[in-house]
């Protein structure tokens, strides 16, 4: 069973930077998009950033310009590099792959923007 674990969350001031990671298990990895989520509160999740296996990557209008998604194949893992930090970014972001249907989702790791 595939899992993905997100990491590198943390409290952090408007205008600030995070690195999120997110190490999935198995090979399966190298060959399906992949996407990174998240949920505010009292909100749906949401698509913020996905990336293809051959690297093309997408961005929601929100996140455009301020976050990046990268994936390293050899380590299994996708990060999600995001600068210039706003208090809407406040969520809770997940992994997963892009399309379903999906992995089990799991605990995600939580951005809390605060002045």
């Amino acid at each position: 069973q595939v899992q993905a674990v997100e990491s590198g969350g943390g409290l952090v001031q408007p205008g600030g930077s995070l690195r999120l990671s997110c190490e999935v298990s198995g090979s399966i990895f190298r060959v399906v998009a992949m996407g990174w989520y998240r949920q505010a509160p009292g909100k749906q999740r949401e698509l913020v950033a996905d990336i293809t296996n051959g690297g093309t990557t997408n961005y929601a209008d929100s996140v455009k310009g301020r976050f990046t998604i990268s994936r390293d194949t050899a380590k299994n893992t996708m990060y999600l590099q995001m600068n210039s930090l706003k208090p809407e970014d406040t969520a809770v972001y997940y992994c997963n792959k892009k399309r379903p249907p999906y992995w089990g989702w799991g605990q995600g790791t939580l951005v809390t923007l605060s002045s």
